[in-house]
């Protein structure tokens, strides 16, 4: 008989859901789709899943940073944002919108350890990733840089000190790319490791028959995924592909559902 793990620490009261922010693109917006589907799919505790909109932050006055010539995303500083969008308040994970989850979060949230959970102000797959290619996606610059990647998944302890003080708005606005993506203001034994299979980076990382923790339990298809022509046979393409035709295909449904509801409830005003 399986036992289950006991619930983990950084999970929110009972009756609250796990906060998920995750980063948006509009360039991006069937990746952001399939990445939330894939997300909740598998989750066996609630989840709430938000995008970090570049436009509603700029609108309330939450982010006011010129865009750079290197960032490739507009979420790429804004992710920092995470636990002020938090309240400050619990854990919560940050994911940018080229991930595909193929296992449950509570397993994610259960690799922090219990003794860890009030220490760490961070954790996430501490990669040594340096990308042979000079531009991603669909054209955008290719950088490199010390924790390349750290950023890209993070679970966040929103109320740590550190976090508090260091992650504001203003902060985020104008603090420097290698300050945010470094994460310098944490010292190095506040940053917890994540096994990589839960930012299991396409054409860097690898998997070895002979051992299950190297399959992937979050794909993140960091040059360019399925969305970009460019990237279309890329390596696990053919998941990415699949979620999306089912979130497609449920979508289709929805519409064909709406479109019975209307005609029955016109039906029936036709009846009256």
């Amino acid at each position: 008989m399986t036992v289950s793990p006991p619930p983990s620490p950084l999970l929110p009261p009972p009756g609250e859901a796990f906060p998920v922010f995750v980063g948006y693109d509009p360039r991006e917006h069937e990746a952001y789709e399939v990445c939330r589907r894939s997300l909740l799919r598998h989750a066996t505790v609630p989840l709430d899943v938000r995008p970090i909109r570049q436009p509603d932050l700029r609108a309330a006055g939450l982010y006011w940073r010129e865009r750079g010539p290197t960032e490739s995303t507009e979420f790429s500083f804004t992710r920092f944002l995470t636990p002020f969008l938090a309240g400050y308040r619990g854990w919560a994970l940050f994911v940018d919108c080229d991930f595909l989850y193929l296992a449950d979060l509570a397993e994610l949230l259960s690799c922090v350890p219990p003794a860890d959970a009030a220490r760490l102000a961070v954790a996430c797959v501490k990669h040594e990733y340096k990308p042979a290619e000079a531009t991603k996606m669909d054209g955008a610059i290719q950088t490199v840089y010390p924790r390349k990647n750290w950023s890209s998944m993070v679970l966040y302890n929103c109320a740590h000190p550190k976090n508090v003080a260091a992650l504001t708005p203003d902060a985020v606005s104008t603090q420097t790319g290698a300050f945010l993506h470094r994460f310098a203001w944490l010292d190095d034994d506040e940053i917890g490791e994540l096994p990589f299979a839960w930012n299991f980076l396409v054409g860097h990382n690898r998997v070895d028959p002979a051992d299950p923790a190297t399959r992937p339990k979050a794909i993140h298809y960091t040059c360019g995924g399925p969305w970009f022509e460019r990237y279309r046979d890329c390596e696990f393409a053919d998941l990415w592909i699949k979620e999306a035709e089912e979130l497609k295909a449920e979508k289709e449904r929805l519409k064909l559902k709406l479109k019975e509801d209307d005609a029955e409830e016109e039906a029936n005003k036709e009846g009256n």
